[in-house]
């Protein structure tokens, strides 16, 4: 694993994340860099709108601006993606169907009466 995320970073990551049109912009920007105006045209949205949801990921830290004249593009910052990727992977161990986690559990249990009684 690179990093351990803060709490409060992973509650602003996930809460950006929550709205479909900030996950669409997410996409759009793992392909390329967009100017704020070409990506509000292609998701069909105001430029206040774009504006909007540009600050939330903004302030979570998925994404970075650069101005070229007069023109701001975003372009998406792997790393925030690779921190998402580090926490989802420390549940992987874990991961199994959902009926072999909780058949594990059940003979945990009963190894514990076993030993108790």
């Amino acid at each position: 694993m690179n990093s351990i995320p803060t709490p409060q970073a992973l509650d602003a990551t996930f809460s950006a994340l929550a709205n479909e049109h900030r996950r669409q912009m997410i996409h759009a920007l793992a392909q390329q860099p967009w100017s704020i105006g070409a990506l509000a045209d292609q998701r069909n949205l105001s430029l206040p709108a774009i504006h909007k949801h540009v600050k939330v990921l903004e302030a979570a830290g998925l994404i970075e601006r650069k101005k070229h004249g007069r023109t701001n593009f975003l372009a998406l910052r792997r790393g925030a993606i690779t921190v998402l990727q580090d926490w989802t992977e420390e549940f992987h161990t874990y991961w199994g169907s959902d009926e072999e986690s909780l058949s594990n559990y059940v003979e945990f249990l009963d190894r514990q009466k076993r030993k108790e009684g």
